[in-house]
């Protein structure tokens, strides 16, 4: 299994995500991580386990209220052992940190509806694809990308934004109906995780790749878990 956590970065800081409801995202601070300092969180979950792969999702960028590209860009250098997978909303062709061998664009559905489905493909499928889906359960964006496999990249985000953050467990039925359609791509898991159960429901269905946030940050699966069970999920 490979656990990827996750920070929401807002006006710079890293907050707190809960049911994809982004305006009311607060400050960060957990047991994991008093500081909403967002080098502060990559340093806390480093210090948890060697994580090679970290989600960011600048929020800024994705609700056309500026960005966090300065400190994108430390981050990148700072931490050049990690793959870090960026989520700055709609982006009509690469941008400056492509070149970066630890940066990996994330492309989220809600933001290419079917008359922007060419800018994806000036990505020639060197990006992470995100399936989001609304509070309601409704598919975002062009109900094509939701459909045509062929349009996907090697990795799947099936971002159930309604568990995020809410301890409600994973969606296995909409990972187990995209796993049908994307039999030849590696689908990642996100929004709901609790524990180290849910970890193993996921391998029990053949999900290898998983987002996680709040159960790392409320230590339900703790440091330990991922030293001596990661490897066994």
């Amino acid at each position: 299994m490979h656990l990827i956590p996750v920070i929401d970065v807002k006006n710079g800081i890293a907050v707190h995500a809960k049911l994809g409801l982004r305006d009311q995202y607060l400050p960060l601070h957990t047991p994991l991580c008093p500081s909403s300092a967002v080098e502060e969180v990559v340093r806390a979950f480093l210090n948890l386990y060697p994580f090679e792969i970290v989600y960011l999702a600048d929020l800024n960028a994705i609700t056309n209220t500026g960005n966090n590209d300065a400190l994108i860009g430390r981050l990148l250098q700072q931490h050049p052992q990690i793959s870090f997978w960026i989520d700055s909303g709609y982006q009509a062709q690469p941008n400056k940190f492509m070149g970066l061998w630890n940066y990996q664009p994330v492309l989220g559905s809600e933001c290419y509806a079917d008359d922007k489905l060419d800018a994806l493909r000036r990505f020639e499928k060197q990006f992470v694809l995100s399936l989001d889906f609304s509070a309601q359960q409704q598919p975002l964006g062009s109900k094509r990308l939701f459909s045509e496999a062929e349009l996907w990249p090697e990795k799947v985000i099936i971002m159930t934004l309604s568990r995020v953050g809410s301890h409600t467990g994973v969606d296995l039925e909409k990972l187990k109906t995209y796993q049908r359609l994307g039999r030849n791509n590696t689908l990642v898991a996100s929004g709901g995780i609790r524990d180290k159960a849910d970890l193993l429901a996921l391998k029990s269905i053949g999900i290898e790749y998983a987002l996680c946030a709040s159960a790392l940050h409320a230590k339900s699966i703790t440091a330990n878990d991922l030293a001596n069970d990661l490897d066994k999920f």
